[in-house]
């Protein structure tokens, strides 16, 4: 669609900001609304799955590390630790309990602040003690300290982003340390939630303890023709719990019952689930595991490579190829822009009448204030998406409200209220 008006928006004053007069390029056009599609694919890497689990190791460590910058010196020091790597073990599963023959190796890698003002900020311990402490809290059978081996490689940043990073202390205004990109979108069709909540419920601590067969490392693949659905659902499957293979089967069963009864809630009607769809029965071929995640044996894991900031993976939806987890809170763009994107998308959905999806981009230029994005473009569907200038105060408000909370998210980031996984 042909873009259909340039708004100014003013950039949003307050006493951080320093930006009077500076104006935002909004490029406003309409969409396609993704639940109107005859086609659409999502999928989810669960809780245990490696990809998901460096993910979550880069996030805890950056909060861990701005935790620390904050009680040592009153504010976050300069560090982006969103490269991790774990390589894959070895182990021999076994109906009754096998066992892991090589443990896991993490790779934490990125860059942090090791000093300041002559003190020195312990950054291996607190990597690896960050790292085992989220293995051994939700990983129930992985034992970090026996089947994980876990390698600090963070170094010091390179002096000119440090530099950058501490001009804010000066002028009170934060300056983007990357020139990147941030989409977000509302609402989630049907397909994203349920791909999404199946996931969760079989990552629910009450449904381990109801079936602990049910490991942890769990990917749902959703893919909808018209309003058919399939479900394709990977669960490893812990072996101290099976002594045959029909207690195998009952577990898959068992997958197959929670995930239909979460689609009961959101599906106009029931999806066709397949669980470890590779399995072959006859020949004994199954997904067992030890510790409840392919981590052991089967697969290997990289931050970035898997869900995106809203905890999917949308091909047919803007998607951008930014490893969020485990960046700076504070000015990073590429992690503060995905979530004040989405939060930006979902306010014009609620507040403007008439539409039925929003996009919303935001672009950033290095060393230029956080709450300046070089563009920002909002996408719209539905009938109000052509009234043109009619939208236009709702849109300038809407987006200026959401460029100032940027100011706030580190805190929702620290005390983990938004999910960035």
């Amino acid at each position: 669609m042909p873009v259909k008006a340039l708004i100014s928006i003013k950039a949003p004053s307050g006493p951080t900001a320093d930006t009077a007069g500076v104006t935002q390029p909004l490029h406003i056009s309409e969409c396609a609304d993704p639940a109107a599609q005859p086609v659409e694919i999502v999928e989810r890497k669960g809780l245990g799955h490696p990809d998901t689990i460096c993910d979550a190791l880069a996030e805890e460590l950056s909060c861990a590390l701005s935790a620390h910058y904050r009680e040592r010196f009153g504010f976050v020091l300069h560090h982006n630790v969103d490269k991790v790597l774990l390589w894959g073990g070895a182990s021999r599963p076994a109906f009754g309990g096998g066992e892991v023959l090589a443990p896991i190796e993490i790779f934490l890698a990125g860059r942090a602040t090791r000093e300041f003002k002559g003190a020195v900020v312990p950054i291996e311990e607190i990597a690896v003690e960050t790292a085992r402490a989220w293995l051994r809290q939700h990983l129930r059978h992985l034992d970090p300290g026996r089947h994980v081996k876990i390698h600090s490689l963070i170094r010091p940043g390179s002096a000119d982003l440090v530099d950058l990073f501490l001009r804010q202390q000066k002028s009170g205004v934060w300056l983007a340390n990357d020139t990147s990109i941030g989409v977000g979108y509302a609402p989630a069709t049907a397909l994203e939630s349920l791909v999404l909540a199946a996931e969760r419920e079989l990552n629910l601590p009450f449904i381990k303890r109801r079936h602990p067969v049910l490991g942890e490392d769990v990917k749902v693949m959703g893919v909808r023709r018209d309003e058919d659905v399939e479900l394709t659902i990977s669960c490893a499957m812990i072996d101290r719990y099976i002594g045959q293979l029909d207690d195998y089967v009952a577990g898959t069963n068992e997958v197959t019952a929670i995930a239909s009864g979460v689609a009961e809630g959101i599906s106009s009607r029931p999806p066709t689930i397949a669980v470890n769809a590779a399995d072959d029965l006859l020949r004994g071929s199954i997904y067992l595991t030890v510790t409840g995640t392919s981590a052991e044996a089967g697969d290997d894991g990289e931050a970035g490579r898997g869900n995106r900031a809203n905890g999917l993976i949308t091909p047919h939806r803007p998607m951008t190829m930014e490893s969020v987890a485990g960046k700076n809170p504070i000015t990073h763009v590429g992690k503060l822009y995905n979530v004040a994107a989405r939060q930006i998308a979902a306010q014009v959905l609620r507040e403007v009448p008439g539409l039925t999806a929003v996009e919303c981009y935001l672009v950033s230029r290095i060393g230029r204030p956080v709450r300046e994005p070089q563009i920002v473009q909002l996408r719209l569907a539905g009938e109000a998406a052509r009234s043109g200038d009619a939208l236009r105060p709702a849109l300038d408000r809407i987006v200026s409200e959401g460029l100032a909370a940027l100011d706030g998210l580190w805190r929702q980031l620290l005390a983990r209220e938004i999910t960035l996984y």
